[in-house]
């Protein structure tokens, strides 16, 4: 499906933001361990945490939506000793942690996903694992994994990589390990599973930049998942750089290890403010309020790239907008997501006039150049570089046509109907 966006004169009104992906996969799986019933209030809506549904389905848990967004989990007969073929789609994060929960158990399973998914390099999970006593077949450390569960032994990783997944995949691990399993990373990674972990009753403790687990049983308990910052991000941005723009996003997840294109876009000059917080189930939830601004180029990099990672697309959109230049490093991992985030990225934005280059870690921007659009973009299968593309086209000259747009379904199928909602 090729989708073309034109020039906007102005994005006004209110979105609820949906679903938060990050902690619905987490929400499901952790509610599949509990042996009970749960109830998860605003489960997110894209594939690839229907994929973790399908999943825990194939093991043993019973799933019913009692409404479009509110899911029921039962896993009294979850994860019986059997062969399991569990299908993960374009969810890496299915993969990684999914390879956590199972190294343990009494079962064999095997973990497969489709093409991108398949090139996705999973030795970063495997490693630790292995070193934990877990039998892995793999294809040179790509899917699909072939896992045969058993007894782990704890372990205290040090990991070279700041990875959300890989620490969740451990921790997992460790949640069905006897003794003490260590993880620790060069700096803060996304921490939605050691915050739902401790809020579901894990004996889960973290110190800086490491988290300790003992074997838990986890207690089944209602949960409500916030807005996804990552989803937000694209309005942010938008509102931001489209001239006479006021918008408010509503339930947005403020996590600390999340708000890094918050930091970087008032660094900017962004007129951004919290208006509310409170806490939800563990997790910091606001409404953000975001206009038109004149921006400035920054310097990203260091501790703050794992609080953004995702969002450095539609960042690179932002910067293409302020005065000078934006430099961003140290961002060498986006080379591993859906596509070659980097070389996709540059190659696309400076099709329809970006002045932007490719570095090995990163990218730089050079601001305020002319976006002619008036051309056919690819979005190499990517959900995030798709709506970021589309946020360009809101301030490109002439039409901008994103080929094969469909594959933003993967993470946000309502994004079509919000940026309609905000022209309206």
């Amino acid at each position: 499906m090729d989708i073309s966006v034109e020039k906007s004169k102005s994005l006004k009104g209110q979105l609820t933001i949906p679903a938060d992906k990050s902690i619905s996969h987490r929400a499901a799986m952790f509610a599949s361990l509990t042996g009970g019933s749960v109830r998860i209030n605003n489960y997110s809506l894209g594939a690839d945490c229907k994929s973790t549904l399908e999943i825990i389905k194939t093991l043993g848990s019973r799933v019913e939506f009692l409404d479009e967004t509110t899911v029921l989990i039962d896993s009294s007969d979850a994860y019986k000793n059997g062969l399991y073929r569990l299908d993960c789609g374009n969810s890496g994060t299915s993969m990684r942690l999914f390879s956590g929960i199972l190294a343990s158990r009494e079962l064999e399973a095997t973990l497969y996903g489709d093409q991108s998914l398949s090139k996705r390099p999973m030795k970063r999970v495997i490693t630790p694992l292995e070193l934990m006593g877990a039998k892995i077949k793999h294809s040179k450390y790509c899917a699909p994994l072939v896992i045969k569960g058993d007894e782990l032994y704890p372990i205290d990783y040090r990991s070279q990589l700041a990875s959300a997944q890989v620490k969740s995949c451990v921790l997992l691990a460790g949640l069905n390990t006897v003794g003490l399993t260590k993880f620790s990373e060069p700096f803060k990674s996304r921490d939605h599973t050691e915050r739902l972990l401790e809020y579901m009753g894990a004996d889960i403790m973290v110190e800086g930049l490491t988290c300790k687990i003992q074997k838990s049983r986890l207690i089944p308990r209602e949960l409500s998942v916030c807005g996804d910052i990552s989803s937000a991000a694209f309005f942010l941005v938008a509102a931001t750089i489209v001239p006479d723009s006021d918008i408010i996003l509503k339930n947005v997840g403020l996590n600390s290890t999340r708000t890094g294109i918050i930091d970087v876009m008032q660094k900017m000059g962004a007129r951004l403010e919290i208006l509310e917080s409170k806490s939800v189930c563990n997790e910091l939830v606001g409404d953000i309020r975001v206009q038109y601004s004149e921006l400035v180029g920054v310097e990203i990099g260091g501790e703050i790239i794992p609080r953004l990672i995702d969002e450095l697309p539609v960042i690179a959109v932002l910067a293409s907008r302020a005065s000078g230049s934006t430099i961003v490093r140290d961002a060498a991992d986006l080379r591993n997501k859906e596509s070659d985030r980097i070389k996709c990225l540059v190659s696309e934005l400076q099709k329809i006039g970006v002045n932007i280059s490719e570095t090995t870690d990163g990218f730089v921007v050079h601001g305020k150049s002319k976006i002619d659009g008036g051309c056919h973009v690819e979005c190499y299968h990517d959900h995030r570089l798709a709506m970021s593309l589309y946020v360009a086209g809101l301030v490109a000259e002439s039409k901008v046509t994103i080929r094969d747009f469909q594959w933003v379904d993967i993470s946000f199928p309502e994004f079509l109907r919000f940026m309609y909602q905000l022209q309206s």
